[in-house]
């Protein structure tokens, strides 16, 4: 997945339907002088829902629709018939997607299961008509409810990418290539200091059948968190990766010192991405000889498994695969 069309924030006005009014009715036929009431209820108001489409791997669709109003119920009829539901209006979503409240930022939930759906925002309750209230000790009741109206709230829809693992780096880290080499996404690659500016997804096959799923998440720059480059109009999408494979290349001026200030954006961001699994891929590998290697295996974090890699020469690539699926599962 690839495309200048990927959008991952969209803000809209969702509007519920009224829920139509009860029906004030007595029933009336010929030979009969005092028929009781038959007033029906009125129909709920239509929902905004949300539907979870793997289909969908962005938010695109929405992106100039700022307003999204669901239909009203209809009005009670006689004979004790209840007014048609307002019609609901259903936004596919990707997987991943969260709502949320626009004033308040208060997260309504998150959307993770195909075909699921969620009730946005719901519409309002039909009314009672008259026959709905008859008893024994009244059995001409002169009222009927009103609908209850419907809810107008803005709404924002984050998407954060479904995926095993995350890819994490400056740009020109080798990221999108890696992407390209062991899967068939297709990542447009330049030359130039942001690279990736929309995020890749790509299938990964493994031994024996298996697979997973690795996003390519454009680079960061220090001082991402507090907006600077690409900001963390980005960084989101990192909190939905079970494991994060940080890259840094070979020719990087100090390896180590490169991962702490990454690791240290990603805890400005969000602490509690700190504890997820973490892997260190040493790109660009093909440029460094075995004496090489082991000088900077001895700077690496210690803490880290870590592993040299190269997408040009393929070398490291397998040893990696079994690394990521080790610590996936």
């Amino acid at each position: 997945m690839s495309s200048p069309n990927f959008i991952d924030y969209v803000k809209f006005c969702s509007r519920s339907g009224h829920g139509g009014a009860g029906y004030l009715h007595f029933h009336r036929e010929k030979f009969i002088q005092h028929g009781g009431p038959d007033g029906g209820n009125g129909g709920r108001g239509g929902h905004v829902i949300l539907r979870g489409n793997a289909q969908h791997w962005t938010l695109l669709h929405l992106k100039y629709r700022k307003h999204v109003i669901a239909t009203n119920g209809n009005r009670g009829e006689e004979q004790d018939r209840t007014g048609h539901d307002g019609k609901d209006e259903i936004l596919d979503v990707p997987l991943g997607t969260v709502a949320k409240r626009a004033d308040t930022d208060e997260i309504l939930f998150e959307i993770t299961e195909d075909g699921k759906e969620y009730i946005l925002t719901p519409g309002g309750r039909g009314g009672k008509g008259n026959a709905f209230f008859a008893t024994s000790t009244n059995q001409a009741p002169q009222h009927a409810q009103p609908g209850e109206p419907g809810k107008e709230e803005w709404i924002v829809l984050e998407l954060k990418l479904l995926a095993d693992v995350g890819l994490v780096g400056f740009p020109n880290a080798g990221k999108s290539t890696l992407l390209s080499v062991v899967s068939a996404a297709k990542p447009k690659i330049g030359d130039y200091p942001f690279t990736t500016l929309t995020p890749n997804l790509g299938v990964v096959s493994y031994r024996d059948a298996h697979s997973f799923v690795m996003a390519d998440i454009p680079g960061i720059i220090e001082g991402a968190a507090e907006g600077k480059g690409l900001g963390i109009r980005f960084l989101r999408h990192i909190e939905r990766n079970s494991l994060l494979l940080f890259m840094i290349p070979a020719d990087a001026k100090d390896i180590a010192t490169e991962y702490d200030i990454l690791l240290n954006e990603l805890r400005k961001y969000n602490p509690e991405l700190l504890d997820k699994k973490r892997l260190l891929a040493v790109s660009k590998a093909d440029m460094l000889d075995d004496e090489l290697k082991e000088a900077i295996k001895k700077e690496l974090p210690t803490e880290l498994p870590s592993v040299f890699i190269s997408s040009i020469t393929s070398q490291g690539l397998t040893e990696l695969k079994d690394l990521i699926w080790k610590n996936l599962h």
